[in-house]
């Protein structure tokens, strides 16, 4: 079993990106996130908190990890959701919730490697669900850089793709070696962030971000303002969408992040009337049920035109 064998085997599978890094500790990482945390920025997320020393160590996650396989997966969309002004949904929650399509996806590229391997005990899975640094691990394993605007950003494909990781007991040859930053001067995140959530070159308060508001907060809208919020109803893309990296953006290949018809066919008139069960019609499979009903309800009555 070798690392080329899985970075190939995955981009055979129509994964974007692959790479592999050691399971090491994340000193330098987990250093940024600790300031992040004593400045009180990560808002009401307290799940960020709890199991630090797990997700600053793999090794102390998942006993037996030695090695880790992050691939990357692209969700940017051909057709958009809205009209451009009213009622946006972030590009990532246009289908079906990316964290059943991707940990699929990965645990057929795990069976494929233990069909070469042997039957791996101690493997994991992990999307987002679990203490782990995601945009940490996928830059170790050079699959991009952080950008001004937090996210990982792969120079030849820009930044609109889901990251995920095998932790497998298995010693591999590292792929890649680390993206330093590519940004250089440009600003334009920076620049467009309507509420100054970054506040600075690679430093964002969640507080004031418009996808932590709309999403994670679960308190009342009332004393932000409206006219900031860009018609963002759920998450917002306007960091990424002026990144100039993502020209070289190419609409995704997954059925299941297409969006539904009628959801392409909603217009503002149409979220102020949303019902429970429409909701639930609307968005059964989706990752916008993480903010449930009366979150989505909440957040459209804030944003909303006078009719």
């Amino acid at each position: 079993m070798t690392s080329k064998w899985i970075v190939d085997e995955a981009e055979r599978m129509g994964f974007d990106a692959c790479g592999i890094a050691c399971a090491t500790a994340l000193d330098e990482e987990s250093a940024h996130v600790e300031q992040w945390l004593e400045e009180e920025r990560e808002g009401e997320m307290g799940y960020l908190t709890r199991n630090k020393e797990k997700r600053y160590d793999p090794r102390l996650l998942v006993e037996g990890t030695k090695s880790i396989v992050t691939v990357l997966y692209n969700y940017f969309p051909q057709q958009t959701v809205g009209d451009g002004e009213h009622c946006k949904i972030a590009k990532y929650a246009y289908g079906n919730d990316y964290h059943n399509v991707l940990k699929r996806k990965m645990r057929q590229l795990l069976e494929r490697i233990e069909a070469q391997a042997g039957k791996l005990e101690g493997s994991r899975v992990f999307v987002d669900s679990a203490p782990v640094l995601d945009r940490a691990w996928a830059v170790r394993c050079g699959l991009g850089f952080i950008g001004k605007n937090t996210t990982l950003i792969h120079p030849k494909k820009g930044s609109f793709f889901f990251i995920g990781h095998l932790f497998l007991p298995l010693d591999l040859t590292e792929t890649s070696q680390i993206m330093t930053n590519r940004c250089g001067r440009c600003t334009k995140c920076l620049d467009a962030c309507p509420t100054g959530a970054l506040e600075a070159p690679f430093r964002i308060d969640a507080r004031k971000c418009i996808s932590y508001l709309t999403i994670e907060y679960k308190g009342s809208l009332e004393g932000h303002d409206r006219e900031q919020f860009k018609g963002w109803m759920y998450g917002c893309d306007i960091c990424q969408d002026v990144c100039p990296y993502n020209r070289f953006s190419l609409p995704n290949r997954e059925p299941e992040f297409q969006p539904s018809e009628r959801l392409l066919s909603m217009r503002e008139a149409d979220w102020k009337s949303l019902d429970e069960a429409g909701f639930e019609a609307l968005f059964k499979p989706s990752a916008v049920k993480r903010t449930g009903y009366e979150g989505l309800k909440r957040n459209i009555e804030f944003i909303a035109t006078e009719s």
